[in-house]
């Protein structure tokens, strides 16, 4: 079992940062594939990023892209969202999530461990 557990989240003003972290415990997740989503009131779940076992091939949702970084540092077991010029739309729960398969990276169903989330809130 794989316990991941998100920080880093807060509110922020428009065009500020914040930078989120996930911490896996129960097992190494140096061979799982990581990813973050972003659920915001009365919408679905949806993808942000993700990041292969060895830190390559980042995939971005087009909405994030060229402002949202994903990294990993697997010596720690932690993946990192990077989030740069933030805007009120961006607002929602945060969830880091990790799986061992390798495919399907850009949807819910293709990861199998989830976080408990973290809120961002990003005011005009």
């Amino acid at each position: 079992q794989v316990q991941l557990v998100e920080s880093g989240g807060g509110l922020v003003q428009a065009g500020g940062s914040l930078r989120l972290s996930c911490a896996a415990s129960g097992r190494a997740v140096s061979n799982y594939a990581m990813g973050w989503f972003r659920q915001a009131p009365g919408k679905e779940r949806e993808f942000v990023a993700a990041i292969n076992w060895n830190g390559g091939s980042p995939s971005y949702a087009d909405s994030v892209k060229g402002r949202f970084t994903i990294s990993r540092d697997n010596a720690k077991n932690t993946a990192y969202l990077q989030m740069n010029s933030l805007k009120p739309e961006d607002t929602a729960v945060y969830y880091c999530a990790a799986d061992a398969r390798l495919t399907g990276l850009l949807r819910r169903s293709g990861y199998t461990y989830w976080g408990q989330g973290t809120q961002v809130t990003v005011s005009s």
